[in-house]
C-alpha cells in the first residue's frame, strides 16, 4: 500500500460521525485536500463536581502532529502524510476543543474553559498527544495516545497523570476508512480521559 505522493484515494460519501468538509467536487483533481473533523462523543455520566472548574490546557504534541495533516506510520521509524487529506484544524486544538467539549456536556463541573477564558481555576487538565496515526502493514490500525496530567492549579502539585491509548482497524482501503478508525479510537480515548477527570477531580 502506498501514500502520500503514490496512490491517491477518492471520498465516495460521507460516513455516520466523520464529515468530509469542502472540497468535494475537486476529487482526483489539482492539490486541493478533503477536509475531516473529529466527532464529538455522547455525554459522559461520572461523580459531580460542581464546585470544581477545570481549564483544558494547549496540548503538547511533536512537530509531526502539531499540525492539519494526517499521519501514517510505514515503519517504525518512517511517516508520510494522508495524500490529499487534512484536519479541519491543527490536530491539538481540534483535541483541546473536543475536551473541553466532552467535559462540559457530561454536566457535571462547575466550569470548563481554556486557557485567556478568565475563570477562576481549580485545576488544569494538561494533555500531551503522544500518536494519532494509522499503522500500516498487516492490516491498517489506527492508533491514538494521549497522557494527561491533572494538576491543582493553586500550588502546581500534579494530583494524578496518566498515559490513555485506543486502537481500531480501517475497515476501507481509502481516505474515508483510515479518518473513521482515528476517529473511533480518538472516541474511546477522550470517553476514558473525561471519565477519569470526573473521578480525580
Amino acid at each position: 500500500m502506498r501514500y502520500g505522493t503514490g496512490k491517491s484515494f477518492a471520498l465516495a460519501a460521507l460516513m455516520t460521525g466523520v464529515a468530509a468538509l469542502g472540497g468535494c467536487a475537486a476529487l482526483g483533481g489539482g492539490s486541493q485536500k478533503d477536509t475531516y473533523e473529529l466527532s464529538s462523543i455522547p455525554a459522559v455520566k461520572g461523580p459531580y463536581s460542581r464546585g470544581r472548574q477545570v481549564v483544558v490546557t494547549d496540548p503538547g504534541a511533536l512537530k509531526s502532529l502539531d499540525g492539519a495533516n494526517i499521519v501514517i506510520r510505514t515503519s517504525p521509524s518512517s511517516i508520510q502524510y494522508l495524500a490529499k487529506s487534512q484536519w479541519n484544524d491543527n490536530l491539538p486544538e481540534i483535541i483541546q476543543e473536543k475536551l473541553v467539549e466532552a467535559l462540559e456536556d457530561s454536566g457535571r463541573l462547575g466550569g470548563v474553559g481554556k486557557p485567556g477564558d478568565g475563570i477562576a481555576v481549580d485545576y488544569l487538565i494538561s494533555p500531551t498527544i503522544r500518536a494519532f496515526e494509522i499503522i500500516a502493514g498487516g492490516g491498517d490500525t489506527a492508533v491514538v495516545e494521549i497522557s494527561v496530567r491533572i494538576i491543582n492549579d493553586r500550588n502546581g502539585v500534579v494530583r494524578a497523570q496518566r498515559v490513555f491509548q485506543a486502537t481500531a482497524p480501517v475497515l476501507t482501503d481509502d481516505n474515508e476508512g483510515f479518518v473513521s478508525a482515528l476517529d473511533q479510537a480518538n472516541g474511546k480515548v477522550l470517553n476514558d480521559i473525561v471519565a477519569w477527570v470526573l473521578k480525580i477531580v
